[in-house]
């Protein structure tokens, strides 16, 4: 996969221009470095196109490393996970796959030489003390009774922490900067703490486990990235990321860059809110089509293409903001239209009897599969006396500018005939059942008929007898208002109640039971629909993956 370079460039793209053209750096590494506690969502993908992007346009490289400091919360799913949401984007680390558990020998090494050095020191305050004596933005901190310690005494507890003689919480490893810094994140951060956990990696090696700000800038410095470029919360966090660089032998010196963060309307992208609709049953899972999971779009049936599009039209700024998701929608509209199939699928249907076709006669009716794509071909749909037509597509008292069927007026049906509607059949409550209509044989193929009579509606449908079904899951967004997470109460109470609606018993052409799990397609004037992983050959399963326009925007108009 290639990546076309940015028209106009980002102020990150800037600096690694001046890097290059000074002689800091000859060559560009970029890291995306996830935490493997989770499923990625789509303010990960802005991440992963940004570092991955970069790497290609400069010729550089991208490393996938892992932040796996954390062994409560991780696990080899994540892992795996996360490599394949990568891959499906449309890149590749190849042979740079890394993990912060890697380096956890270094980093112990390293933190022995802080000791030695008179910069860090074991404290045995509980959490409650530190978080006291941390004070606050108004309020400098106070020194620990430990800080000054001698460095023999803090190294041999450390060693003792590291053989497991002490339980989690007993104490820590905390650098020794400045308690008084305007910063808090400078005020002593700690460095190790002890957990007792099986390590997904390392097993039940350590006891001990590096914390996040220590580990992040070391692993950066160790695999010589020059720029490490990270989301706008970690701004406050690069005056530590700079420290321990200053104080440490490192082989290199990254330099940290800070960009805004995706943020959407209608979603949330916490983990700990999405967490909590997994958990709670909100959401059939991480994969839950309406979840901003990489995942979740995935499965329903966005193409990787538009989330990198999107990812470039949204640009790298260092101001938040939130985009409209009407923004995704839209890209991902565009490169369906030009990439899918076109297939007919009829959701509500109602019966049509052409009263003047031959009883068992079929016709084999040829289709283009994209009209703007001929090298696409055609394919043949059967014609028959008995049909499909969508219940909407019919209306026994319409009003003035409905131009589709009614009785007495005549439509186009696609690939197919004109049919004139003759009568409506109802049952014994008054529902239309059925309409019966005829059909003009001259028309075949939906050409204009030689009288050169014309009609104003073209409408899809499928052969009754030929027919298979399909359960048609149609998603929406999951909330109703656009920032569920700041309106009044919970997010959860701003669900929206029609985000999905499943429908039985949509009748559809025969070939699209060909349409492989994953595999998106255009029902035609319906919209884009993936066949879902729940499909299989004997219960066809579709996901809506978007309307072939935005219906929230009509509604707003509307409104």
């Amino acid at each position: 996969m290639s990546v076309t370079p940015t028209p106009s460039k980002d102020f990150i793209r800037e600096i690694i221009d001046e890097d290059l053209a000074t002689g800091k750096h000859d060559g560009t590494v970029t890291r995306f470095p996830p935490e493997p506690n989770g499923y990625l969502h789509l303010g990960h993908a802005k991440s992963i196109c940004l570092n991955f992007g970069i790497a290609e346009e400069y010729g550089g490289r991208c490393h996938l490393r892992f932040d796996d400091t954390n062994p409560t919360k991780e696990d080899v799913e994540y892992v795996d996970s996360i490599k394949e949401d990568i891959k499906w984007l449309g890149f590749d680390w190849g042979n740079h796959l890394y993990f912060a558990s890697d380096y956890f020998d270094k980093l112990y090494e390293w933190a022995v030489y802080l000791i030695k050095e008179g910069k860090a020191y074991v404290d045995e305050q509980t959490a409650a003390e530190m978080k006291t004596s941390r004070g606050d933005l108004q309020t400098p901190g106070t020194d620990s009774p430990y800080r000054d310690r001698p460095a023999e005494e803090s190294l041999d507890l450390f060693q003792r922490m590291k053989a497991g003689e002490f339980e989690d919480g007993r104490m820590v490893l905390r650098a020794k900067v400045d308690m008084a810094h305007p910063n808090l994140n400078m005020r002593d951060p700690v460095l190790y703490r002890i957990v007792h956990a099986e390590h997904h990696r390392t097993g039940d090696k350590w006891c001990i486990y590096p914390m996040y700000d220590y580990t992040h800038g070391q692993s950066d410095a160790l695999e010589h990235v020059t720029h490490s470029l990270c989301t706008l919360e970690f701004e406050n966090h690069r005056a530590l990321y700079d420290w321990f660089l200053e104080n440490l032998p490192v082989p290199s010196r990254p330099r940290q860059i800070e960009f805004s963060r995706m943020n959407l309307n209608y979603t949330v992208m916490s983990k700990r809110k999405l967490l909590q609709l997994v958990t709670e049953g909100l959401v059939s899972g991480w994969d839950d089509p309406r979840m901003p999971t990489i995942c979740g779009i995935r499965r329903r049936g966005y193409p990787p293409a538009a989330i990198r599009n999107f990812c470039k039209t949204i640009g790298i700024t260092k101001f938040q903001s939130t985009n409209d998701f009407a923004l995704l929608e839209n890209a991902v509209r565009e490169v369906l239209n030009q990439e899918a199939a076109r297939y007919m699928a009829v959701l509500d249907p109602i019966r049509v009897v052409i009263t003047n076709y031959p009883e068992g006669q079929v016709e084999e009716m040829e289709a283009v599969n994209h009209p703007e794509k001929p090298e696409a071909g055609t394919r043949l749909v059967p014609f028959s006396r008995e049909l499909f037509i969508e219940r909407e597509d019919f209306m026994e008292d319409p009003p003035k500018k409905f131009f589709r069927l009614s009785p007495g007026t005549e439509v186009r049906l696609r690939s197919g005939y004109f049919i004139r509607c003759e009568e409506v059949i109802k049952d014994a409550g008054g529902e239309i059942v059925e309409l019966r209509c005829t059909y003009d044989p001259t028309t075949r193929g939906g050409e204009n008929p030689a009288d050169g009579r014309k009609v104003k509606a073209t409408i899809h449908w499928v052969s009754a007898a030929h027919a298979i079904e399909a359960e048609i899951r149609l998603y929406d967004r999951l909330f109703m208002t656009e920032a569920p997470d700041r309106g009044e109460g919970s997010f959860l109470d701003h669900l929206n109640p029609d985000s999905l609606k499943v429908l039985s018993g949509a009748k559809l052409e025969r070939n699209l039971a060909a349409v492989a799990p994953g595999e998106t397609v255009q029902f035609e004037r319906l919209g884009y629909f993936c066949a879902d992983k729940d499909s299989t050959a004997e219960a066809l399963v579709f996901n809506r993956t978007a309307g072939l326009r935005d219906a929230w925007a009509k509604a707003k108009d509307q409104g």
